[in-house]
């Protein structure tokens, strides 16, 4: 660029002199000017104006006089110096403006870059990650949140507290000054009507749009139901071991009863004999093990709501159910009262029942089974009915180690005696076809 400015300017010094000094040619000097103004610094522009003003002077032949060329030569000098200085602003603007807008692209390639890995890492997550605004609207919801929720369609736009329905009880939703960070665990919704134990990480924000909320969720009711199914097995171990210690006594008295009948087998007279006397005493003690029943355990009984705990209910054993392809069927009225209950020990009662439902079911070729709620002013019973090959003897049923039971029978023997400890009762009801067994529960004064 300085070189052909260079050039250009000899060129027109060059025609200047050759020509006529009636034709002046000093206003080309502002061509070479716009060229070497885009690399020149200011100084550099103020000494090629000072040379061009010179050549013009030199090469006018017009008389120089102090009145007349020197506003002529400052004249020249503003406008070459003018038109450099104005090039080199321009030139200048247009550098930092193409700087910016370089920087601009790189930033803006590095943000998509981000948002590209962002939305990639959401949209392959094994967690259900949604977005809301501070309306509980749901904004964002990536592939595992349609998943857990079983939408067959986008549910943007959904109510989240629809799917969650913890969600309306959160401060701070709409409070643009308060944030939450924090863990909780709740109940949710899917689409098809099932229920299931959700642990929630949420966090509630501001953005120039206004409050939002952001969770990640995760189907905890597996863990629920591993939870109360171990229970259970607990338990039943430990009314194992109860019923082993007793036993050991029963084998005691037992083992007594056979010694003195074996001296009893070598006398004639029985009459006023004490081994005889003896023997009647430990037939009597050995009765009364044998009728010996859990007594009444300390107060632990609280008010519970039953519509929850069916909801509990209902993530825990649904899956055993449709695992062994086995129809339920909730016969549940719309509005439950609360109930005297302790919801761990009512949790392992019906998950007995329910478990030895399942084992009845096993060689039916259309298993069912119905929960059904029906309420007295007193009290409220939850039936538990199936399909299955019935109970062959009803009479000797709640009383551990028969013969004809399939295991221990320690479950119903415990699940009653728990129950009766709950202020309620559980019993079987006799049928046609299948089994029934009620779970009687006592309402609570808050009922």
């Amino acid at each position: 660029m300085l070189v052909r400015g260079a050039a250009l300017i000899v060129a027109i010094s060059l025609v200047d002199w050759k020509i006529a000094a009636e034709v002046p040619l000093g206003f080309l000097y502002l061509f070479p000017i716009l060229l070497v103004s885009r690399v020149l610094k200011r100084r550099e522009i103020l000494l090629v104006a000072l040379l061009c003003m010179g050549l013009t002077e030199l090469f006018d032949d017009i008389q120089w006089t102090l009145l007349s060329g020197l506003p002529r030569d400052m004249l020249y000098f503003a406008a070459f110096a003018g038109i450099g200085s104005y090039v080199y602003e321009v030139h200048q603007n247009r550098l930092t403006a193409a700087a910016h807008t370089d920087r601009l692209e790189a930033e803006v390639l590095v943000r998509r870059g981000l948002e590209e890995q962002l939305e990639h890492l959401i949209e392959t997550s094994p967690v259900a990650i949604v977005s809301a605004d501070g309306g509980g609207c749901i904004l964002l919801a990536n592939e595992a949140a349609h998943r857990l929720f079983t939408m067959t369609e986008d549910c943007r736009g959904t109510p989240i507290a629809k799917l969650l329905p913890a969600f309306n009880v959160i401060p701070g939703r709409r409070d643009a000054a308060q944030g939450f960070r924090t863990l909780m665990q709740c109940k949710g919704h899917r689409g098809d009507g099932s229920i299931f134990i959700a642990d929630v990480w949420f966090s509630t924000y501001t953005t120039s749009l206004g409050p939002r909320i952001s969770a990640m969720i995760v189907d905890s009711s597996e863990d629920f139901r591993d939870r109360e199914e171990e229970g259970l097995h607990q338990l039943l171990s430990g009314s194992r071991i109860v019923a082993a210690a007793l036993s050991h006594e029963v084998r005691n008295v037992c083992g007594a009863i056979a010694m003195v009948h074996q001296n009893l087998v070598r006398c004639d007279d029985m009459q006023h004999n004490r081994d005889f006397e003896a023997l009647g005493t430990l037939v009597l003690a050995l009765e009364k093990i044998a009728s010996i029943e859990l007594g009444e355990a300390p107060e632990v009984a609280v008010s519970v709501r039953l519509d929850s705990f069916i909801e509990e209910l209902r993530i825990v054993v649904e899956p055993t159910l449709k695992e062994a392809e086995i129809e339920l069927c909730w016969e549940i009225p719309e509005s439950l009262p609360t109930v005297w209950a302790d919801r761990h020990s009512l949790m392992q009662v019906f998950l007995n029942l329910v478990r030895n439902s399942v084992r009845a079911l096993a060689s039916n070729a259309d298993p069912k089974l119905v929960l059904r709620v029906s309420e007295t002013p007193q009290s409220v019973r939850v039936a538990i009915i199936d399909n299955g090959e019935g109970v062959s003897h009803p009479e000797l049923l709640f009383r551990p180690f028969q013969p004809h039971s399939k295991g221990t029978g320690l479950g119903l023997c415990v699940s009653r005696a728990l129950m009766r400890t709950l202020h309620g009762d559980l019993t079987y009801q006799p049928c046609e076809a299948g089994a029934t067994f009620v779970v009687t529960l006592a309402r609570s004064a808050t009922a």
